[in-house]
């Protein structure tokens, strides 16, 4: 996902002042740091393994929707290998 974002005023001082103390690379390794902060804090996302791979089969299953391909059964996937 990319997005834009404009900071100003607090916001703005305290990403460039965790770049400045070197908490940071830059802001946007200061805005990932406070992402995952916010999780640990909130468990928000509770299995990242879990919601990686969920995430990835939607991506999947709305890829094979657009282009119309089905799943393969068990016996179709490992026939090339019998």
């Amino acid at each position: 996902m990319r997005t834009t974002l404009q900071f100003e005023g607090l916001p703005e001082i305290i990403l460039e002042r965790a770049v400045e103390v070197g908490l940071a690379r830059s802001k946007t390794d200061a805005l990932r740091m406070g992402i995952f902060s916010l999780n640990k804090e909130y468990s928000l996302i509770k299995d990242v393994e879990e919601e990686l791979a969920a995430k990835r089969l939607e991506r999947e299953e709305k890829q094979m929707e657009e282009s119309r391909q089905k799943y393969l059964s068990e016996k179709e996937a490992l026939s090339k290998y019998r």
